[in-house]
């Protein structure tokens, strides 16, 4: 090693001296001593390596402390940040699907941040039910004799079928042997309950007497499964709820149902088919139905189990149950998303999933028409307000679109693809989709909140590449 790099390599600080300054004890209270220390470790190595590959220079004091303070703020933030949707996927399962409604949220604050009666009776003093509360909400909403809470709708089927028909037979229509997100499939989950799938009908008709014929001394349930995230059409026959629920009247068997996604307000006033509600299915016959909290609910993720007394106590008393219950925050959201539903029109206002399902089209482009104003100046930019079209998405709907509007743009600096990617990696992230070689960003998606905010990501994107250009 030559005598200069030699040098440079004494005149690198030890790590004491740089806690010792005003600036290093400064990032010491802030964060802790141990990390500060480890991190400044880290930085003064990496100088020792670029020193023995030719760096001339020894950086000064407060850059290196700078540099430690931006590492280890960096190092502490979320993996998963807040990004803005502009995709027009109103439950899009890869950005956390339904947004919950304030009431939501900040229940599950306060249930997060102090000490709640999650299994606390206060008129008794005793210990108390952690899903008594959500239990009677459900009750009153669906017209259940009981209710259940579990972690998402996969362990709401699970257990339900565990609870009620492990070792014997369960008849599923051919047609409904579905599969959900992540490869996650019907037969796998009665495999996983040690139940025995019995399969009738054949995959586009399904007819009562399938179903007559397949019922036996080891048959312990019918189940009905709603194909929530396809759909069969041309030469298709299928077996209702109601003609269902009489078939396993007639042979003493509980019918359960499977909705997947479970709305509690109609959709077909914002143009889109409506979903058969939770409510419903038990009105027509259905001795348990089981559907999604993150749904078309609006609420946390979470599995709805609701129906027939016995058969829910069978399940609340399954070992599984220990296992699938959630936590106090995902009880708390649901209940405050639940209250909201006492009140159709109040959870109209507040639940996001339908405040964006309700917002009209002129609104929608009144705010695109404004996002394209405020970036009028920037140079080689191509701005273009379009009609476009929604998504429910998050396996409910499907082939269902909501007329929307979108802003479309194409800079003459860089590929639509490379300015996606671009917006991706803004701060603020914002997620859109090309289409006809545009960047769109569809606005159904984008909270009213957050048009400032897309506004300043849009920008510091776009100027950036002018920067770039000159």
């Amino acid at each position: 090693m030559s005598q200069e790099p030699h040098n440079l390599l004494r005149r690198i600080p030890q790590v004491d001296a740089l806690l010792k300054t005003a600036q290093g004890q400064a990032l010491t209270s802030q964060y802790s001593q141990q990390l500060v220390a480890q991190t400044l470790r880290e930085i003064l190595e990496e100088v020792r390596k670029r020193i023995r590959s030719g760096q001339t220079c020894v950086p000064a004091h407060a850059e290196l402390l700078s540099a430690c303070e931006e590492r280890v703020s960096k190092s502490l933030q979320t993996q998963k940040p807040v990004v803005i949707n502009a995709t027009g996927i109103l439950l899009h399962t890869n950005l956390g699907r339904a947004p919950l409604a304030t009431q939501a949220a900040q229940a599950a604050l306060d249930a997060a941040t102090r000490y709640s009666t999650l299994e606390f009776d206060l008129d008794t003093g005793r210990r108390g039910d952690r899903q008594a509360h959500v239990e009677t909400l459900i009750s009153q909403l669906l017209g259940a004799q009981a209710a259940l809470v579990v972690n998402n709708n996969a362990a709401a089927v699970l257990l339900m079928l565990a609870a009620v028909a492990r070792g014997r037979e369960v008849v599923v229509s051919r047609g409904e042997l579905v599969e959900i997100g992540g490869s996650f499939r019907v037969p796998e989950v009665m495999a996983q309950s040690g139940c025995i799938l019995r399969e009738v009908g054949t995959t586009n008709k399904t007819k009562p007497g399938d179903y007559r014929a397949a019922i036996g001394e080891s048959t312990a349930a019918l189940m009905k499964v709603h194909t929530s995230n396809y759909k069969v059409v041309g030469f298709t026959q299928a077996v209702d709820i109601p003609e269902l629920a009489e078939i396993a009247r007639e042979a003493g068997l509980p019918l359960l149902a499977d909705l997947g996604s479970g709305a509690l307000l109609p959709l077909n006033v914002y143009g889109l088919q409506d979903e058969p509600s939770p409510r419903e299915i038990l009105a027509q016959g259905a001795q348990v139905v089981c559907f999604s909290g993150d749904k078309l609910l609006g609420g946390p993720q979470a599995g709805i189990l609701a129906g027939n007394t016995d058969l829910i106590a069978v399940m609340r008393r399954h070992p599984l149950m220990r296992a699938l219950r959630p936590d106090k925050m995902t009880l708390a959201a649901l209940e405050a998303t639940l209250q909201l539903y006492r009140d159709a029109d109040l959870a109209r206002r507040h639940i996001p999933l339908y405040r964006m399902l309700g917002t009209d089209q002129q609104t929608l482009r009144l705010r695109a028409l404004a996002l394209m104003e405020a970036l009028k100046d920037i140079s080689g930019l191509k701005c273009e307000v379009a009609e476009s079209q929604a998504r429910l998405g998050g396996g409910s709907a499907p082939g269902e679109a909501l007329a929307s509007v979108a802003l479309c743009l194409k800079s003459r600096l860089v590929s639509s693809n490379s300015l996606a990617d671009r917006l991706r990696h803004g701060s603020p992230a914002v997620i859109a989709h090309i289409r006809q070689d545009a960047v769109v960003l569809d606005l159904r998606t984008v909270f009213p909140d957050q048009l400032p905010e897309l506004t300043g990501a849009l920008k510091a994107v776009l100027s950036s590449l002018e920067v770039q250009d000159a």
